[in-house]
């Protein structure tokens, strides 16, 4: 996986992680893949486990009430990922930073890239931008990748949704 200077792959892989937690090693590794995540060697329960945990520090960081809470989390992530970054050169991907040495169980690869990427989403787009969706009944993470910094739905089916309820609050008759 590519880490851009954002880290909107890593948190947008975690939150669809989060979103819809992984039930075993197979299906981990078939979306790590899919989002790019180079996968070496076989994927474990361990594996699996460890991004458990992973992806309960980081739903801690989502829900975190201030930006100091949220930093002290991520901090918290980042210390035990504890990985030196590496410059690498696939064949044919060009160069890239790993954060992980060669070898690393994927549940540990996954550590490091989701704590470097929120941490580098948070403090390249601002500290603000993950979040869970506005709508009461929706509990989706969500990175808000946008230009304005202003997301609050998950899906433009939740913002659409919130906009008829709110329409309806009002009172106004419906159009004929």
């Amino acid at each position: 996986m590519h880490l851009n200077p954002y880290g909107e792959d890593a948190v947008n892989l975690a939150a669809d992680l989060a979103n819809r937690r992984p039930t075993d090693a197979g299906e981990l590794a078939q979306r790590c893949r899919a989002a790019g995540v180079a996968v070496e060697g076989p994927v474990t329960p361990e594996d699996l486990d460890r991004v458990g945990a992973t992806l309960d520090a980081w739903e801690k960081v989502v829900d975190a009430s201030d930006e100091s809470e949220r930093a002290a989390l991520v901090n918290e992530m980042l210390a035990a990922a504890a990985a030196h970054p590496r410059m690498t050169n696939h064949v044919g991907s060009g160069w890239h930073l790993h954060y992980r040495d060669d070898g690393r169980a994927l549940g540990a690869v996954l550590s490091s890239l989701i704590s470097v990427g929120t941490a580098l989403h948070l403090t390249g787009r601002g500290m603000h931008r993950l979040s869970r969706c506005a709508v009461a009944e929706c509990a989706t993470v969500f990175a808000d990748t946008s230009r304005t910094g202003r997301q609050r739905y998950c899906s433009q089916r939740c913002a659409n949704r919130d906009a008829v309820r709110r329409h309806r609050a009002r009172g106004v008759p419906p159009a004929r």
